[in-house]
C-alpha cells in the first residue's frame, strides 16, 4: 500500500453498488439503534431492547460499513482484484437480514429465532472474510494496514462462532453442559468484537488514512512506536479474551496491560500524524481529532480497573461512564470522519474523474455542505460528552439528552452524504447501472 493519494489504483474497486449499498444500510443501523438507546434513556423497554441496541449500533452501523470499507479499499489499496463481486453482495444481504430479524427478535422477546437469524450473520460474515482473504496478497508481502486486516477477519470468524452458540443457548442452553459459563463466553465474545474485530480494523485503517490525508509520513519515532503496538495489542486481545473466557485472572491482566500499552503507543502514533498536518482541516481530520483525543482518555480511565479486575463482566469495556470514549468518540467518531471522505470520493471517480483537463469540476471536499457537517459534529461531540457525564454521574436527563443530541448529529450526517448522492450521482448511480456491472462475470471468476 502506499501513503500517497497518486499511488492508489481506484481501478481495482468493485462496483460503486457494493460500498455504497454497505453504508447505506449502515447508517440505517445507525439511526435505528440510537433511537432505540433514546428511548430506552427515556424509559421505553422492550424485550431486552437493551442487547438489540448495542447489536444495531455494533453489528449493523460499525462492522456492516468495515464490511463495505475493506470490501471497497483492500482491492484499492492492495493493488488487487476484489475476489468475487457477487459474494461481496451476498455479504450484506445475509448480514443485513440476519441482524434485523435479530434485533427484532430481542425487541419482541421471541428468542426462539436468535439461532436462525444469528446464523444469516455467521453465514455472512464468513463470507465477507474469505472473499476478503482470498483478496489479500500473499502473508509474506502484507504491510501494516493488510496486516491488520488479515487479523481482523480471524477474528470476525471466532466473533461470530460464539456469538451463534450464544444465541442457540438462549433457546436451549448448551453451554453448561460443555462445561461454559455464559456470563465468560459473552464476556469473550465481547471482547473480541470490540477490540478485534472494530477497533483493529480502525487502528489498522488509520496508519493509512491518517497519514495519507495529512499528507505525513510515520517518522523513526512513529515507527518504533507502531512495532510495540503491533507486538503487544494482538497478543493482548487474545490473551484478554481467554482470560475473560475461562476466568483465568493472570491470563486476563497480561493481556488487559498488552491491549492498553498497544492502545497507548498508536495513540501516540496518530496523535504526531494528525499534528504534522500540512493540509486544511476538513470533516474527516476534525473527527479523527476526537478519536486521537477519546483513546488515550479511554485507555488511562480503564487502566485501573482493568488492572485490578481483568475479568470482571462489569468493566469489558472498560468503567462504568467510560465506555462511550472507546464505542463512540474513538470508533463512531472515526467512521464518521472516514464516511465524509469515502462516500463523496466514490460519486466523485464515478461522476467527475473521467471529465478532469477537459472541464471545471468540483473537488471532493465540494460535493457535501460543510456547513450541515459543522452542526452534525457539534450534536454527536456534545451528545458524546453529554452521555458520558450522564453514565458517570447518574443523572438520567444528562445521557438523554446527549442521546437526543448525538442521534439528531446522526441524522444530519445521513442527510448530508445522501445529498452527495442525489445531487451530483443520479445518472451515475441509478440502480440497474451499479447491479448490471455488479453481476458482470469474469472470465476467471464465475462469482466476480
Amino acid at each position: 500500500m502506499t501513503a500517497i493519494p497518486g499511488g492508489i489504483d481506484a481501478e481495482r474497486g468493485p462496483p460503486l453498488v457494493v460500498p455504497l449499498g454497505h453504508f447505506v444500510v449502515g447508517v440505517g443501523f445507525l439511526l435505528a439503534g440510537s433511537a432505540l438507546g433514546v428511548a430506552g434513556a427515556a424509559g421505553a423497554h422492550w424485550g431486552l431492547s437493551g442487547l438489540a441496541h448495542v447489536h444495531l449500533l455494533l453489528i449493523g452501523w460499525v462492522c456492516v460499513t468495515i464490511m463495505g470499507a475493506m470490501t471497497q479499499f483492500v482491492p484499492v489499496w492492495s493493488g488487487v482484484d476484489l475476489h468475487s463481486r457477487r459474494l461481496a453482495l451476498a455479504q450484506l444481504g445475509l448480514v443485513a437480514t440476519g441482524l434485523a430479524g435479530f434485533g427484532a427478535a430481542l425487541v419482541a422477546g421471541a428468542l426462539a429465532w436468535l439461532p436462525v437469524a444469528g446464523g444469516a450473520m455467521l453465514v455472512g460474515f464468513w463470507v465477507f472474510a474469505y472473499n476478503v482473504a482470498r483478496s489479500l496478497p500473499p502473508v509474506r508481502s502484507l504491510d501494516v494496514t493488510e496486516r491488520h486486516f488479515a487479523q481482523t477477519l480471524g477474528y470476525a470468524v471466532v466473533v461470530t462462532a460464539l456469538g451463534l452458540a450464544l444465541a442457540v443457548d438462549f433457546v436451549r442452553p448448551t453451554l453448561g453442559a460443555a462445561g461454559l459459563v455464559r456470563t465468560r463466553i459473552v464476556a469473550a465474545h465481547a471482547t473480541l468484537a470490540a477490540f478485534g474485530v472494530i477497533l483493529t480494523t480502525v487502528i489498522g485503517a488509520l496508519y493509512q488514512l491518517a497519514t495519507m490525508f495529512t499528507q505525513t509520513d510515520l517518522d523513526a519515532v512513529d515507527q518504533r512506536l507502531r512495532r510495540v503496538e503491533e507486538w503487544t495489542y494482538p497478543v493482548g486481545v487474545l490473551a484478554l479474551a481467554v482470560g475473560r473466557g475461562t476466568d483465568a485472572a493472570a491470563v486476563g491482566l497480561a493481556g488487559a496491560v498488552l491491549v492498553l500499552v498497544g492502545v497507548l503507543a498508536f495513540s501516540a502514533v496518530l496523535a504526531r500524524t494528525l499534528s504534522r498536518t500540512r493540509v486544511e482541516r476538513t470533516p474527516m481530520l476534525s473527527r479523527y481529532g476526537v478519536a486521537a483525543l477519546a483513546l488515550p482518555a479511554w485507555a488511562l480511565a480503564t487502566a485501573p480497573a482493568w488492572l485490578a479486575a481483568p475479568t470482571d463482566p462489569a468493566v469489558v469495556f472498560g468503567p462504568p461512564g467510560v465506555g462511550h470514549f472507546l464505542l463512540a468518540g474513538v470508533v463512531g467518531f472515526v467512521l464518521l470522519g472516514t464516511l465524509y471522505h469515502v462516500v463523496p470520493f466514490v460519486v466523485w471517480l464515478r461522476r467527475y474523474s473521467d471529465r478532469v483537463g477537459l472541464e471545471s469540476v468540483p473537488m471532493i471536499d465540494d460535493l457535501y455542505d460543510d456547513r450541515l457537517a459543522a452542526v452534525d459534529f457539534w450534536l454527536a461531540f456534545g451528545g458524546l460528552g453529554l452521555l458520558v457525564a450522564g453514565d458517570a454521574t447518574g443523572i438520567g436527563v444528562a445521557g438523554l439528552a446527549g442521546g437526543v443530541a448525538a442521534t439528531l448529529g446522526f441524522g444530519l450526517f445521513a442527510a448530508n452524504l445522501v445529498g452527495v448522492v442525489l445531487r451530483h450521482g443520479p445518472e451515475a448511480l441509478r440502480i440497474e447501472v451499479l447491479a448490471a456491472e455488479a453481476a458482470e462475470r469474469d472470465p476467471d471468476d464465475g462469482l466476480r
